[in-house]
């Protein structure tokens, strides 16, 4: 038993740690910044990058609208939230959780 245990806790943490996220967004729109992105859970990594800083960034992922949230797994993009027209992000919370967990359980 405690080897099956030992294996569940080594298989799930090597298939968190392929979940990365990215949110972008930039300075002017602040007002719009997704509160709720450092609650995502099950990623190795979260980051914040600032668009009108980091110009090179912007062209690198392809952001066309702020706030964008992208989901990658393995160093490749799998999913890509964006903003409306208002400059305020479409998806909620526990839709891009819902993503991340879909993403995690792919690999069993």
């Amino acid at each position: 038993m405690k080897k099956l245990i030992l294996l569940f806790m080594l298989v799930t943490s090597v298939s968190f740690g392929q979940i990365k996220t990215i949110h972008f967004n930039a300075g002017w729109n602040e007002s719009n910044d997704v509160e709720w992105f450092l609650k995502l859970k099950d990623c190795k990594s979260k980051e914040y990058i600032d668009i009108a800083k980091n110009v090179d960034a912007q062209k690198e992922y392809k952001i066309a609208v702020v706030p964008t949230i992208i989901i990658f797994k393995d160093d490749e993009e799998v999913a890509r939230f964006q903003a409306d027209l208002s400059f305020k992000i479409v998806a909620t919370r526990e839709e891009v959780q819902e993503e991340i967990d879909n993403q995690l359980m792919s690999d069993f």
